[in-house]
């Protein structure tokens, strides 16, 4: 396909959490079903994405003060309560509290027909997706090159730029 303004899609993650991981491979699996020419820059904790196992990846509730906490189990009163504002921000602190997040968040995606994160890559690759993976941050974090899966280009920004200067759209997910 060749790249216009109106086929191609750029996509940044820089976020590496199991939450923050679905924005960039939705899009980028629509984009592409769309028929648009679609690749996704990897930088700083969005690396974690492109590694081989994602079942490591958690929620991170204290990052998130807007993250809506409803409950995946119970009767339906219980799981309309929004528990976020609720729960003071030093509960976050607890240890395991992170494990217990990510635990919840993992059954409401199931609970909804969500496809799990390592499916929605996979859809991706199968998509043609390109995956930059920037390779100063590989080198920043100690990571080598055999940590990710198969199918990633390690480049650096300029190459990005490159990437998405005839792009339609660059989407930043690092807020």
């Amino acid at each position: 396909m060749a790249a216009n303004s109106n086929t191609k899609l750029t996509i940044i993650a820089t976020k590496g959490t199991l939450d923050w991981g679905y924005p960039p491979f939705i899009l980028a699996s629509t984009a592409a079903a769309l028929g648009k020419e679609v690749s996704i820059f990897f930088t700083f904790y969005g690396l974690r994405l492109l590694l081989k196992d994602t079942e490591a990846l958690k929620v991170t509730p204290i990052g998130n003060p807007d993250m809506p906490m409803k409950m995946p189990m119970g009767p339906e009163w219980f799981r309309a309560i929004d528990w976020a504002p609720l729960i003071p921000n030093i509960v976050w602190q607890i240890p395991g509290i992170e494990t217990f997040a990510t635990s919840m968040m993992k059954k409401t995606i199931a609970n909804n027909g969500v496809a799990p994160l390592s499916e929605l890559r996979e859809l991706c690759m199968e998509a043609e997706v390109k995956f930059l993976a920037c390779q100063m941050t590989v080198d920043l974090f100690g990571f080598e090159h055999s940590d990710f899966i198969d199918g990633c280009d390690f480049v650096g920004a300029a190459t990005y730029f490159e990437e998405s200067n005839d792009s339609e759209t660059t989407q930043s997910l690092y807020m």
